[in-house]
């Protein structure tokens, strides 16, 4: 995907190496087991969206050369080529989505994208390399160890700059379900109803998912051969049944099946609206 661009309105801080907690640019501003007991505490604890770790807290690599991060907003987005590509995909988001905002007459606010190195500092707590790309709603903010595109790509098999660019708009997903006050609404309606709290959160991810094909599909002109199917062996290799390799029942998944996740993405692809991503109804009824 030809995502060149950097605006200087992203948010970014950094916390990598000496250079942590630098790189901050820019002003805030119709949408309607062990492995796996972190990843699903992380989001009932903390509100935390552990993307695609399920299984993958042993695989970390402590012995890698510490990086170290930026000072500055170019610094930290020039710290190697997945930084470039995290901080033009947010570039992108935000120009797709605020326009979206506005004609819906939502207040809309940047989210801030935060680099790290192994550990962290979010505003929903620690930040850690095993729980993967998460958004924190407290900070607004979407949090990467960007040695994780290494682990999809080596690990799952799931390479290439559309595979990662999918990545950061899951997590940009979640921004949008906070702004418009659905995170809320999920969360309340999963304390109300305890028994089904798992299956609302696989609507609430696999939503996630469909607006990433939504964004894409509003960028079509820039996507390349071969995007598609990046991103479905990424959404593919991302599904609880495909992470847990049945060591979890299917009662538990929080993110939701391999097929689940292709089909929501392609469905935003497809259709460039957002109105389609009603998993809500189509998973609960």
């Amino acid at each position: 995907m030809r995502l060149n661009d950097i605006s200087r309105n992203i948010r970014v801080r950094d916390q990598r190496g000496a250079g942590g907690g630098g790189g901050l640019g820019g002003g805030g501003g119709k949408l309607g087991c062990g492995a796996v007991v972190l990843a699903i505490a992380g989001y009932f604890i903390f509100g935390l969206d552990p993307m695609a770790t399920l299984g993958m807290v042993d695989s970390v690599d402590s012995s890698a050369p510490v990086q170290t991060g930026g000072q500055t907003l170019e610094e930290s987005c020039s710290v190697n080529e997945y930084s470039r590509e995290s901080c033009a995909a947010l570039s992108s988001l935000d120009q797709t989505w605020q326009p979206l905002f506005q004609d819906a007459g939502i207040d809309f606010a940047r989210p801030t994208l935060n680099f790290y190195d192994r550990q962290g500092r979010s505003g929903c707590g620690a930040a850690q390399s095993a729980m993967g790309p998460f958004y924190c709603p407290s900070d607004q903010g979407i949090y990467i160890d960007t040695s994780f595109y290494d682990q999809l790509d080596q690990q799952l098999g799931a390479g290439g700059d559309f595979a990662r660019a999918y990545v950061m708009a899951h997590e940009y997903g979640h921004h949008v379900q906070n702004l418009t006050g659905q995170a809320g609404q999920v969360r309340q309606l999963q304390q109300q109803n305890p028994g089904a709290a798992n299956r609302i959160q696989v609507a609430m991810e696999l939503q996630a998912d469909c607006y990433a094909g939504v964004w894409a599909a509003k960028n079509s002109e820039l996507m390349e051969p071969g995007d598609l199917e990046e991103g479905m062996t990424a959404a593919s290799s991302i599904g609880d049944d495909a992470l847990t390799q049945g060591r979890v029942s299917p009662d538990n998944f929080t993110h939701g099946t391999s097929a689940q996740r292709q089909e929501w993405l392609q469905r935003g692809l497809r259709t460039g609206d957002e109105d389609q991503c009603d998993t809500f109804s189509a998973l609960l009824g």
